[in-house]
């Protein structure tokens, strides 16, 4: 009993920390006459539900591109304009969550599935904002994070990518399983996601570019030098703002 009462403490905790890091986010960076671009996840969630409460009050005139189904969804049920890259090629700012933050800012992306649509976005965008919880927050990749870098892959490639990741870079890469379903996670695009779990530190950014470069990978979780800000919500209420840092 004690523990289960925990645990809805720890959850509200969590939830709370999500919605304000997404209201922090909202509040300061969109402005009226903006294209947005509208990431995925459980904390974008609050951030949407901020935005429609501005929109309202405020009678912004706001468009929003989605990174996936449930971005899509979910500006749709909140009633804001829904758009995408094809009239919308270059948005002012894009709010997005992560599974994970570096000191460098550098971020793991993916865990929901969606990183490739996202990073097209994110890549788009004047502005990429993140916001994330204070479980996201590490000095180094994996410290939080266990369950590895998402790679989307074409189907027919994936167990020689499998094979390629294993010999250059170690650790273990697994094919993404559903979980309701018989088979592997399907991905908005129609692709197959793999999880690399890696065994040691690595130089992200020369990571990254030699896993883009392997035959039939779509892309990877990793999103380096791409975050310009980053809001925590923290478990004291309040919001933890860390900038890119300038070297």
């Amino acid at each position: 009993m004690i523990q289960r009462r925990l645990l809805t403490t720890i959850r509200r905790m969590t939830e709370e920390a999500k919605r304000l890091a997404g209201c922090a986010a909202v509040d300061n960076h969109v402005k009226n006459n903006q294209a947005l671009g509208i990431g995925s996840g459980s904390t974008i969630v609050h951030a949407v539900n901020r935005l429609a409460e501005r929109v309202k009050q405020e009678n912004l005139n706001i468009v929003c591109v989605p990174t996936s189904f449930q971005a899509r969804q979910l500006i749709l049920q909140n009633g804001l304009v829904l758009s995408d890259l094809d009239r919308h090629p270059e948005l002012d700012v894009a709010i997005d969550g992560a599974d994970e933050v570096d000191s460098e800012l550098n971020l793991i992306k993916g865990g929901g599935g969606c990183l490739a649509q996202e990073k097209i976005v994110a890549g788009c965008a004047k502005s990429f904002i993140v916001i994330a919880d204070y479980r996201k927050d590490s000095k180094n990749f994996g410290e939080q994070w266990k369950k590895g870098v998402p790679i989307e892959v074409i189907p027919m490639a994936y167990v020689p990518v499998i094979k390629a990741l294993q010999s250059r870079f170690g650790g273990v890469a697994e094919l993404r399983m559903a979980v309701s379903k018989a088979g592997p996670v399907v991905t908005d695009n129609g692709n197959f996601l793999l999880d690399w779990k890696f065994d040691k530190v690595h130089e992200w950014k020369a990571v990254n570019t030699e896993i883009k470069m392997i035959p039939g990978v779509v892309d990877t979780g990793l999103f380096i030098n791409m975050a310009e800000r980053v809001y925590f919500g923290m478990e004291d209420g309040t919001v933890k703002i860390r900038d890119k840092p300038v070297h």
